[in-house]
Order: structure tokens, then C-alpha cells, then sequence
């Protein structure tokens, strides 16, 4: 399908759908002349870049499960994972190949390939893609770790499929889209909800290696990109600048990763006159559940479950609670995943009786739709009264001088935990640690006012810009 058409733009190369097929087929048969089976993990240890997309479908020709690995992490963290997953090879690159573990600390890693060196590889006839069974594991893909340890998330080839062909049915992609990736391969959103989903409704892939703010928006003009896929982080930034930007050739803003703030989604609309649309998921997903949306968009929703897709809200005891109450969200279709690599404990305790218990609390309205309010494990307790960061967040960011905020549980003597807020500033403006508690005093409860606001120039974030409050507690 679409041999002709255009595939993959990286950097100043470009491949049409033959010419990638047939440069993965090489590289297959060079990782089958290394030795690599069906089953055998490939480490993925690589920047966004053409090579990451060659070597991950070249994996995928084999039966060979490309293991994603987040290249911003040190060697003690990269360990953890190979020790855990275990991967026959390493496929790395020169701006990144500094942060692996010695060879020692890998003992299950046979062969350490270098991007740079794919056509110098010994090879043998190139290979045509297995007959795999659906529910054979495609892809490890490690939990972003921002409560604990990562577990490496097992996902089907069914998983995969019916994922990219809702998300193409959804979003209503054709042939004729141009999406810019510039959030991390390695992770699940640029992975399977941006590269597989194009791959599978025949659009073009423009790789950035990262989000750097003039390039992706000449890259947007320069390829008259159609598919924004953003990160709230990236609407912030642009929504600081004084001028009104140039998007004429995008067809559909997306945001996805972390909580798009109500503010920030209502000055993007006021400005550039078309909302930013939102998805649900998780890594344990696919990652795409819900979808916001196919007839009619709801402000503050993350929308109704994808087809094939059941989800429900329940109360601690794991009964359904009633439309507009609050509890734990949970998911059922065939884009859950097969469970945790290696890790029968935690899978038993995040699948239970075909549902995925997803750790997000939210609400599902009278029409169908769903809410997130926060995660469990963020939920603050002051003196019993529970807290959600996510609910005083909302209210910091009314005022113009906040650009970016967050609030977290610190330990208290009398009440257990207290309310305390971290606050970026927007460049150039001030406002006091007063001020922004009138306004949280005006707007909820006196025991969910922040008693400290620290003042902070940046917020510390995982790669797809998703806030680390785990780093925010252990700083308070």
C-alpha cells in the first residue's frame, strides 16, 4: 500500500513507503545474521531519528520485540531495565551511546549496534515480516516511574493494530496528513499514537529530534504539517509569545501526555479559533482509550472510550458509582495490555477481572462523558479532607502571571499532610505568594489553599513533559 507515497522525513533524508519496506527488510536480515530470534528483546537506545523507525520495524519483520529505551536516562536507570528485560542487543547512537552502562553491567546484551554503522552491518537476503499470532508480545515500552520503580509494559500485536486503526478512524486521518513528531519515540504517545498511526493510514512521519520551538515551526511551514502533536508544555510556550502564529495548514491541534490546563485550552481557542482536542490513555493502553471528540467537543472532558473500548468508574470497594460521582477510572478492550514483563504481582493488581485500573480519579457525566480530576497517588489528605492538586492547579493558573503550576502533599504534624504549590512564573511578570492565595481562598475550600507557594524557575519533568511530583515532594 502506498509504495509511492511519501513515508519518512529525517533531517534531510526522506523515504516513500517502498524504499522504507525494503531498507527494513535489509536491517532485518542484518539482526538475523547477528543472531536474533523470534522472542529475543531489541534495546531501542535512540534519539528521534530515522534509525529509531529502521530498526523498529526491521524488529518487528523478525519477531524480534523492540524494548524502548528512554535516552535521557543514566546508566544506573538503563541497567535497571536491561536487567530487568533483558535484551539479545543494544541498537545506539553516537550523541546518546555515553549513558549506557559498561558492558559489564549487561550481561544478557550480546551485541551493542551503532546507528552510525547499519550499512556497514554483515548481512544476509533481506526478510520478509513473520506471520506473527496477534498476541504475540510487539513492544516493551517502561512505565515513566513517576510514583516508583518503571515495569516494562507488554503490548500485543493486537494491541498495537486495533489501537492505530482507531486512532486513524478517530482522528479521521488520510493518506494526505503530515504529522511532526517532536515528543520522544520512546514513548508510547510518539510511538504508536503518532509514528504506527500514520504508518497505518499511509501519511508522512517528520521526525525532530526534539521540541525546539523555531524549528517546529518552520518545520510546520516547510511541510505544511496538518497533525499538531503537542504536549501541554508546548501550547504554554506558544501561548506566552505576544504574536499570533502562522498554523494555516494544521487541520487538528492534539494534546496528550499530562493535563491540558481549562486556562490554557480556553486562550488557545480564543486565539487561534480552533480548540485543542485531547485523548486518554496510558502506556498500558496502547496508549489511546477515550477520544474528545467524533460529533460534539466538550470543554475540561477527555471525551468517550475509542470503539471497542469499555470504561467504567468505581468506588474503593470496586463497585460502578453513579454518573457525576468521583472514582477510580477503568478500561477494557483490546488495546490493554498483555500485562508487566516479569512482573505477575503488579500485573495481577492493575488487571483485574478484564479491567485495566488505571490510578486516574474521575467522574463520567449523564451524556457519557468522562472527567480525569487527578491520580490516586497524588491525592493529598489534610486532616481526612481529601485534596486534588489538579482542582487548586485550575485555579493558580487563572492568574496571568502563572505559567506554569503545581501543588503536592508535604508532611504535616497535626493534619497529616498540608497543601503546597509550586509556582513558574511567566517572563518578565510578578505577583505575590499572597495574591495567588486570595484567589485560591475565593475559589475553594479553606483546607485546599496552598500554606506555602514556592516560586521556582522550572518544573522538573519527565521527556514528554509530563511534571515529576515525586522530585516536588522530595523538595518539599
Amino acid at each position: 500500500w502506498h509504495a509511492d507515497r511519501p513515508a519518512l522525513v529525517g533531517g534531510d533524508r526522506r523515504w516513500t513507503y517502498a524504499e522504507l519496506d525494503a531498507a527494513c527488510s535489509v536491517l532485518a536480515g542484518c539482526l538475523a545474521r547477528l543472531g536474533l530470534r523470534p522472542g529475543d528483546r531489541l534495546g531501542l537506545h535512540l534519539p528521534n531519528s530515522a534509525e529509531f523507525v529502521l530498526a523498529y520495524y526491521a524488529a518487528q519483520k523478525l519477531g524480534v520485540v523492540p524494548l524502548s529505551l528512554n535516552v535521557t536516562y543514566a546508566a544506573e536507570e538503563i541497567a535497571y531495565i536491561a536487567g530487568d528485560a533483558t535484551p539479545a542487543a543494544i541498537v545506539t547512537a553516537a550523541a546518546v551511546a555515553g549513558s549506557l552502562p559498561a558492558r559489564d553491567r549487561l550481561p544478557s546484551v550480546r551485541h551493542v549496534i551503532h546507528a552510525e554503522d547499519f550499512a556497514a552491518l554483515p548481512g544476509e537476503e533481506p526478510r520478509c515480516a513473520l506471520d506473527l499470532d496477534g498476541e504475540e508480545t510487539a513492544a516493551i515500552l517502561y512505565t515513566s516511574a513517576t510514583t516508583g520503580r518503571s515495569k516494562g509494559v507488554m503490548l500485543s500485536h493486537a494491541n498495537v493494530v486495533s489501537n492505530a486503526h482507531a486512532t486513524v478512524r478517530h482522528l479521521r486521518m488520510t493518506p494526505e496528513d503530515r504529522g511532526l513528531c517532536a515528543v520522544p519515540m520512546f514513548h508510547c504517545f510518539g510511538q504508536n499514537f503518532i509514528m504506527n498511526a500514520l504508518v497505518r493510514a499511509g501519511g508522512l512521519l517528520v521526525l525532530h529530534p526534539r521540541f525546539v520551538p523555531d524549528a517546529f515551526l518552520d518545520a510546520i511551514a516547510g511541510h505544511r504539517i496538518t497533525l499538531f502533536y503537542g504536549v501541554p508544555t508546548m501550547y504554554i510556550l506558544f501561548l506566552s509569545l505576544s504574536k499570533t502564529l502562522d498554523f494555516a495548514s494544521i487541520r487538528l491541534f492534539f494534546s496528550a501526555a499530562a493535563p491540558l490546563p481549562a486556562d490554557v485550552e480556553r486562550r488557545w481557542l480564543e486565539r487561534y479559533g480552533r480548540p485543542i482536542t485531547q485523548g486518554y490513555g496510558l502506556t498500558e493502553c496502547s496508549p489511546f482509550a477515550a477520544w474528545n471528540h467524533d460529533v460534539t467537543v466538550r470543554p475540561g472532558s477527555v471525551g468517550t472510550p475509542i470503539e471497542n473500548v469499555e470504561m467504567r468508574v468505581v468506588d474503593g470497594e470496586g463497585r460502578p458509582v453513579s454518573d457525576g460521582q468521583l472514582g477510580e477510572i477503568l478500561i477494557k478492550g483490546p488495546n490493554v495490555m498483555k500485562g508487566y514483563f516479569g512482573n505477575a504481582e503488579a500485573t495481577a493488581q492493575s488487571l483485574r477481572n478484564g479491567w485495566l485500573h488505571s490510578g486516574d480519579v474521575g467522574y463520567r457525566d449523564a451524556d457519557g462523558y468522562y472527567f480525569l480530576v487527578d491520580r490516586v497517588k497524588d491525592m493529598i489528605n489534610v486532616a481526612g479532607f481529601k485534596v486534588f492538586p489538579r482542582e487548586v492547579e485550575e485555579v493558580l493558573f487563572r492568574h496571568e502571571a502563572v505559567r506554569e503550576a503545581a501543588v503536592v502533599g508535604v508532611p504535616d504534624p497535626v493534619r497529616g499532610e498540608a497543601v503546597k504549590a509550586f509556582v513558574v512564573l511567566q517572563e518578565g511578570r510578578t505577583v505575590s505568594a499572597d495574591t495567588l492565595q486570595k484567589l485560591c481562598r475565593d475559589a475553594v475550600a479553606a483546607y485546599k489553599v496552598p500554606e506555602r507557594i514556592e516560586f521556582i524557575d522550572a518544573l522538573p519533568k519527565n521527556p514528554t513533559g509530563k511534571i515529576l511530583k515525586k522530585e516536588l515532594r522530595q523538595r518539599a
